[in-house]
């Protein structure tokens, strides 16, 4: 108990931070911009410990049920957190844009991010590596379609038809999401998996192996590390906004914030698999949290503003859709022949160097 305790240090780190931050809300709001700033700055770092611990049981899962399973927990625990804080935010300050440039801000994190890097640094550490295409090419063409009828179609649709197209998009989502599901942990599950060969590995005595952990407490603690991901976010966005209030900052600045906190659980599973040489992983955690988040938060946000009457800014903007549309054909490009390599990587990460750069001119 003592030992997973020590274990779980950020975990509880984080739900101390948590706890004491509601009490300290009021004098945090109230005490100065750069006060707040700074405690929105803590706030995060909190989360990302939080997310750390997520990381890491999510890896433990991945290893007892296997890909594509354990990577699916991963990314559906990422979008929950997403939703949550996309929520919590939207109740707190209303921004018609938020929601658009968050799932913008994490697809642009997620394949020219997190795959570009990953590919980058596993290409110079074991030159070509390997992955199941087929993968691949099935993720590509849903997050075209589903970025498509969500994200690029709405700025055709008159505003007086927002109502109904909204309803279309919920239920186009649903249905996709359900479609891939079942092909995810179907007869097709074979898909988003990849053999790879047995490595050599040096005998470890039994009683120098690390202590089991229970599927049950992996899971409990993943979503525990959710909850207490969400109760920061709560905080943090009042503080952030507050800091960030006339600095000239970009609005898209905080659109960044809440797809990398989102994401921080996935950077890091997605890097260690890139070093262990297991690129189907990182293409499950990348492709795969980019479509979720496209295909699950676009339907949970479209029907909270059909429950408020307010619409949400869907349709990007001609900058976004070129980006959007440049990383999903490099992507295709990259993705095509079952292996990658360093300079597929820096392909996608001179992306998002440039989607980072864009964002920064407030373009």
């Amino acid at each position: 108990m003592l030992t997973s305790l020590k274990q779980e240090k950020f975990m509880l780190l984080a739900l101390i931070a948590a706890i004491a931050a509601y009490p300290l809300e009021h004098w945090m709001l109230h005490n100065g911009q750069m006060v707040a700033l700074l405690a929105g700055l803590a706030l995060i770092g909190f989360i990302v410990m939080a997310s750390m611990r997520v990381a890491h049981h999510a890896e433990q899962l991945a290893e007892k049920v296997g890909d594509p399973y354990g990577t699916m927990i991963l990314t559906l625990a990422a979008v929950l957190v997403e939703v949550v804080i996309l929520a919590i935010m939207m109740s707190n300050e209303p921004s018609p844009t938020l929601v658009r440039d968050t799932i913008y801000s994490a697809v642009m994190l997620d394949i020219n991010g997190i795959l570009g890097l990953a590919a980058l640094m596993g290409g110079i550490k074991h030159g070509e590596q390997s992955y199941n295409d087929d993968s691949a090419r099935t993720y590509s063409v849903m997050i075209l379609t589903a970025m498509g009828v969500s994200m690029v179609v709405p700025e055709f649709i008159p505003e007086a038809d927002w109502k109904i197209y909204s309803a279309f998009t919920i239920g186009a989502m649903v249905v996709l999401y359900t479609l891939f599901l079942r092909m995810q942990v179907g007869p097709h599950s074979y898909f988003f998996s990849y053999s790879y060969p047995e490595k050599r590995r040096k005998k470890v005595p039994e009683e120098e192996h690390a202590p089991a952990v229970s599927l049950a407490f992996s899971i409990g603690t993943l979503v525990f590390g959710v909850i207490v991901i969400g109760a920061l976010a709560e905080v943090m966005s009042k503080t952030l906004d507050l800091g960030l209030e006339g600095t000239g900052a970009p609005p898209v600045v905080t659109a960044i914030v809440v797809a990398a906190i989102s994401a921080a659980p996935e950077i890091l599973t997605a890097l260690r698999a890139a070093l262990a040489n297991r690129m189907q992983s990182v293409v499950n955690i990348a492709l795969g949290a980019s479509l979720s988040t496209v295909i699950l938060t676009v339907p949970v946000m479209e029907a909270m503003a059909l429950y408020t009457g307010q619409p949400f800014q869907m349709a990007m903007t001609p900058v976004q859709t070129v980006m959007v549309f440049i990383t999903l054909i490099v992507s295709a490009i990259n993705l095509n022949d079952g292996e990658t390599n360093a300079i597929e990587g820096m392909t996608h990460f001179v992306l998002f160097a440039t989607f980072i750069m864009l964002s920064l001119l407030g373009v």
